[in-house]
């Protein structure tokens, strides 16, 4: 190939960039061009038009306070404090830094619950009955109240008679709390929903002696329905807490409790969190 044939091939390259004859860039004009950037922005737009009103839509189907659509279990699950690794409570009595954890986070779980700040903040309600705060039409009723849960509810399980929570004595204590849901009424006729907790297989017996707190070891009735964090800041979850009274030492157990109501289905064995939590507790040498 003779050089002017190679000059004549690299003019024909770089006129597909930029034709100086007929002014066109990557083979077309700047009519063409803006002809292009003209449809895409239209288009684009109009895509963005349509996600904005889209959203608008689902969002006046919404409400602030109430969610449209819940997918929950039937029976809500059950949870404890202190939880420990993998719901797991290992710990000697002796030994100050096995349990100081736990204690320390109970403390901290429980500080809301002082008498003092439940005065301030929550209604002394009428017990064994549903606390309902309807809305008025149009009018909503917000913030609705809450009642009062005490720490001295719990009395020996409180922290406020012994500061370790039974820990160092080996006799440990335990809270429990129902899952939240709105708009749940966990009862009927004045009963409430309550906390049964025992060893699981062969390990009942070696549970020995349980103590509950409340004595009846129930969910008030005062405490629902729930109506959602925005529509209910200062809701106060109901507690119960058992105390282990004579555990065997040095094994460790496994443990089940399950709430009972005349409302909520029993869980099913298949599902471990409904209607019930299970843990280990282990007292004695580490």
């Amino acid at each position: 190939m003779s050089s002017k044939d190679e000059q004549q091939k690299d003019s024909s390259g770089w006129d597909y960039v930029w034709n100086p004859r007929t002014h066109e860039f990557l083979g077309r004009t700047a009519t063409s061009w803006g002809l292009v950037l003209c449809f895409y922005l239209v288009f684009y737009l109009f895509l963005a038009g349509m996600f904005v009103f889209t959203m608008y839509v689902m969002l006046l189907t919404l409400d602030d306070f109430t969610p449209t659509i819940q997918d929950r279990l039937v029976t809500p699950g059950l949870m404890i404090r202190p939880r420990g690794e993998q719901l797991e409570l290992r710990f000697s009595p002796e030994n100050t830094e096995t349990w100081d954890v736990y204690a320390q986070s109970l403390d901290a779980f429980l500080e809301p619950y002082n008498d003092i700040y439940q005065a301030q903040t929550n209604d002394d309600c009428v017990p064994d009955q549903f606390f309902i705060q309807e809305d008025s039409g149009e009018v909503r009723n917000h913030p609705k109240r809450s009642c009062q849960f005490n720490r001295t509810v719990l009395e020996e399980c409180s922290g406020l008679q012994d500061r370790s929570y039974g820990y160092q004595s080996g006799q440990p204590c335990v809270l429990i709390k129902l899952n939240r849901v709105i708009g749940m009424l966990p009862g009927k006729e004045g009963l409430s929903p309550y906390v049964s907790c025992a060893g699981k297989r062969e390990d009942g017996e070696k549970l020995g002696q349980l103590v509950y707190f409340p004595p009846n070891a129930a969910f008030n009735l005062m405490y629902y329905p729930y109506y959602g964090k925005r529509a209910q800041m200062n809701y106060t979850q109901p507690l119960v807490a058992v105390k282990f009274m004579n555990v065997t030492m040095n094994q460790e157990l496994a443990v089940e409790c399950v709430v009972v109501s005349n409302t909520l289905a029993p869980g099913e064995e298949r599902d471990k969190f409904a209607g019930r939590v299970s843990f280990k507790l282990r007292v004695g040498d580490q």
